[in-house]
């Protein structure tokens, strides 16, 4: 029973089809929870920018949240990139909306329902790592489509004497091209620590509650430390889809701009 009993923080990051498993070749192309939780969140941003861009004269309250979030994604690609970043801020507001949405998506307190429970889609380096080399592509394309074999200059920092360059060039090129792991491993740590923590101390809750008066005062606190767990995390889901969007702006920044 004790077996049965315990609980397994790493259960809620497992990846299951939702119906029959669908194989193309070596390829396993199943429906899956992952799956169906991404499509929620695109339906939900799309509601939540179908029902704000009615252009109203008197803006409600609905129209007023979308235009903030634009106007917050705007403002940011202006600082980073100047007037030349205007044309990236479809791809950049839908990075953030898209993380923004899923992680709170999986702060959703579902398992309140017997078989429920939500999933944190970035939680999972396959997606944050896709995110990442997505927005490294780009990058990439615009600035070799820009300024050619000339990009490779933004390897060389501006004023660098040349007796330096055979140390500096390697080692800006190292960290350029560590920018796609640590962008989507950045994103992929900080959902997958918080949900850990959370379910770690929702079972001394549980395991607390049910045993003697030593087990009722674990639990009391394991409960504030859950509350201000949460509290934390729906800071960092906040925080993390402003870090990814930040830094994709600034990635293109190079790329448009150089050094």
């Amino acid at each position: 029973m004790a077996a049965e009993s315990k609980i397994d923080p790493m259960h809620q990051f497992l990846v299951e089809p939702l119906g029959p498993r669908l194989q193309l070749g070596a390829f396993d192309i199943s429906f899956t929870n992952s799956s169906l939780w991404m499509v929620i969140t695109l339906v939900l941003i799309w509601i939540f920018m179908l029902g704000g861009m009615k252009r109203e004269l008197v803006p409600g309250r609905w129209q007023v949240a979308v235009e903030g979030f634009t106007g917050f994604i705007r403002n940011m690609v202006d600082a980073n990139i100047g007037p030349e970043g205007q044309k990236y801020i479809p791809f950049i507001f839908s990075l953030f909306m898209f993380i923004l949405v899923a992680n709170f998506l999986g702060l959703m307190p579902l398992a309140i329902i017997p078989g429920l429970h939500a999933f944190t889609t970035t939680s999972h380096f396959s997606i944050t790592g896709v995110l990442a080399i997505m927005s490294f592509s780009i990058v990439l394309i615009i600035g070799f489509w820009r300024h050619g074999l000339h990009f490779f200059s933004l390897f060389v920092p501006h004023g660098t004497p040349k007796v330096m360059l055979p140390l500096i060039a390697p080692i800006e090129f190292v960290s350029f091209m560590v920018r796609p792991f640590s962008l989507g491993l950045r994103l992929f740590v900080a959902m997958i620590a918080g949900h850990i923590l959370m379910e770690v101390f929702g079972s001394f809750i549980v395991t607390g509650f049910n045993g003697g008066p030593m087990g009722w005062g674990i639990g009391i606190i394991s409960f504030f430390f859950i509350a201000g767990v949460v509290a934390l995390e729906i800071l960092v889901c906040a925080i993390q889809a402003y870090v990814f969007a930040l830094l994709t702006s600034l990635y293109l920044n190079d790329a448009i701009n150089l050094h």
